[in-house]
């Protein structure tokens, strides 16, 4: 099995197992932490005038339905079952005018120039070849259609995104390692290879910006929260009740530092990408600023 389809099976597996399920259990906390992101995306693409958006790396589908709200028509695709399956569900619920594709943006046969405009909240940051996958994404927009992105900076500006491992890791010395080289939260953290994914992939106009946004959640959900999302939550369920009691008695203080009353509140280090399709050559005038 070659390495490219080994990442593919991983990230099936990891998306449409445990990570998968935690997400859909953890999903109005998730929803109501990342709504400012939310909030800005929908509103860049309610400026482009796009009336078909497609959202990238969906999961249960809060931005999508957001986007059909407000401009008319959203599609959200994303390799989860069970968060499809709860996007689906929701969009039901509230007879917002979305719908969902299970599958591989990387590999999806989208219809040529079907959308206006592309978005994606941390859902492109687990492509095995991102630059067949966004190769692949532009096909499906018009000739002008816009691409807003949000990804997450690097680990060292969201000290909050890596307290849980680290605070973990005297007691679970299996913890899965961040790799900055390949799939993964912080794989876009580089301004310099995301330009280059996005050049190679045939993207106009692109540029990037900082984003600071500024996130908050319950209290009484901060245990839940991190002992079932990321490093901690691949791990964990396997574990024996003593290390999962010893690594919750460990890691909840390290969390101190974010926790303000009943709230936990840390800064989002992330940034705001944006790009056009385009047939015609390439510009050579990407940047970051």
């Amino acid at each position: 099995m070659d390495a490219s389809r080994r990442t593919d099976d991983e990230q099936a597996a990891r998306w449409n197992g445990p990570a998968g399920h935690a997400w859909v259990d953890l999903q109005p906390v998730l929803d109501e932490m990342f709504r400012p992101i939310e909030d800005l995306l929908v509103e860049a693409v309610a400026a482009e005038r796009a009336d078909r958006v497609l959202d990238v790396g969906c999961g249960t589908g809060a931005l999508t339905r957001a986007v059909a709200r407000r401009v008319g028509r959203c599609v959200g695709i994303d390799l989860s079952g069970p968060m499809i399956d709860a996007a689906r569900a929701r969009a039901g619920q509230e007879g917002v005018p979305a719908s969902f594709l299970r599958a591989d943006a990387q590999e999806h046969p989208f219809e040529p120039g079907s959308f206006d405009a592309v978005v994606s909240r941390f859902g492109v940051m687990f492509f095995n070849d991102p630059v067949r996958a966004f190769a692949n994404i532009r096909g499906a927009v018009r000739d002008g259609g816009g691409l807003r992105l949000v990804v997450w900076r690097g680990p060292e500006e969201n000290p909050y995104m890596t307290t849980a491992e680290r605070a973990a890791a005297p007691f679970v010395p299996g913890l899965p390692p961040r790799r900055p080289d390949g799939p993964g939260q912080f794989a876009f953290a580089d301004p310099d290879l995301v330009r280059r994914v996005l050049a190679d992939s045939g993207w106009d106009g692109i540029e990037l910006r900082p984003l600071d946004v500024e996130c908050a959640f319950p209290e009484e959900d901060l245990v839940r929260y991190f002992t079932r999302l990321g490093p901690l939550g691949t791990i964990l369920p396997g574990a024996d009740e003593q290390t999962r009691a010893r690594v919750v008695e460990t890691v909840r203080p390290a969390f101190d530092p974010f926790v303000q009353g009943s709230q936990v509140r840390f800064t989002a280090a992330c940034w705001l990408v944006s790009a056009r399709s385009s047939s015609a050559k390439r510009s050579s005038s990407a940047k970051v600023s």
